[in-house]
């Protein structure tokens, strides 16, 4: 979340005046993430978030995006659904640009995840994958295995100038997941960005999940390999055994992985950390000057890249083979 497009109080009354939700008492910019322009709303009716949706996201994208939200919280998942206007629609526009309302969702995100919350974790994100079955539109993975070299041809002078050497090492590390991407296993609709900021608590248990701008259909395991990389590593770099055996553990009490799936993890873990690295690469230098946002530093998923070429029995909990590992540490 972040306000790259501000709003006028006339342009603020001119949209909810489509909407039954009551004047506006205030309306405040949410400075966080790197996606579209957020506020925080709140109105006679109540508080919601008001979305403008940026370059990024593509407007064609929005009906899934919306509906999913929609499907997922009228199947009894905690998320925040879209508030349609008088006219039953769920778009609308500011500036030329699309945008939406959506209703508030209560709960905090943690900034230093427990054990015991990556088991709650994998739980919610069970119970979202399992709620989405039956959501009949679909939207490919473009930011999936296949994208991932288009988009690193155009980043190589970046990355080195990140650290040296690091433009061959990626090249490595993409050949090496292209020859070895796993084909044919579970698909459905996916989060694909089930990072902790986007995933509520309430008194220590899971309470929503928000966020699905980047939800696509892919394989499910996928989801799972993002999360372990979110969740489970430590501010040090290391890779936390303990948190990944409860994040998989919450999960697989709702949706047992099958050998497939599990045999997977390391590659789909190896390729989900590829994925942040080349997007927030591309964003250290693309996010605007004078937006409300700090760009998040690729490097610590080109750490993240380096356990798991080291080390990829890591996420299946095997022993260490690095010091970036950690099987007891302190959750």
């Amino acid at each position: 979340m972040a306000v790259y497009t501000d709003i006028t109080d006339e342009e603020l009354a001119t949209l909810l005046a489509d909407f039954d939700l009551g004047a506006p008492l205030s309306l405040k910019g949410v400075a966080e993430g790197v996606e579209n322009s957020n506020f925080l709303l709140e109105t006679e009716a109540g508080r919601f978030f008001l979305t403008i949706y940026e370059k990024r996201v593509s407007e064609a994208d929005l009906p899934f995006f919306l509906g999913l939200m929609g499907w997922l919280a009228a199947h009894g998942y905690p998320s925040a659904p879209p508030i349609p206007a008088r006219d039953g629609e769920l778009l609308k526009r500011v500036r030329g640009k699309p945008c939406a309302i959506v209703a508030f969702l209560s709960g905090l995100s943690v900034r230093r995840p427990t054990a015991a919350h990556c088991r709650e974790a994998g739980r919610g994100l069970a119970a979202l994958h399992l709620a989405a079955e039956g959501f009949t539109l679909t939207r490919a993975n473009n930011l999936g295995q296949a994208a991932w070299s288009p988009m690193f041809a155009s980043l190589k002078a970046d990355a080195e100038g990140l650290k040296p050497g690091l433009a061959a090492q990626i090249d490595a590390d993409l050949a090496v997941l292209a020859a070895g991407w796993p084909q044919g296993l579970p698909t459905g609709v996916i989060h694909a960005d089930y990072f902790p900021d986007n995933v509520f608590f309430q008194a220590g248990r899971f309470a929503g999940t928000i966020d699905f701008y980047f939800a696509c259909c892919d394989a499910l395991a996928y989801d799972i390999a993002v999360a372990l990389n979110a969740w489970c590593f430590e501010a040090d770099g290391s890779f936390n055994i303990t948190s990944a055996r409860a994040l998989v553990a919450g999960y697989e009490a709702l949706r047992p992985l099958s050998d497939a799936e599990r045999a997977a993890l390391p590659v789909l873990a190896h390729g989900a950390a590829m994925r942040f690295f080349l997007t927030r690469l591309h964003d250290w230098g693309a996010t605007p000057a004078g937006a409300l946002v700090r760009p998040k530093d690729p490097l610590e998923y080109e750490r993240k890249l380096a356990v798991h070429r080291s080390s990829p029995d890591l996420v299946l909990f095997g022993a260490p083979a690095s010091a970036n590992a950690s099987a007891g540490k302190p959750s």
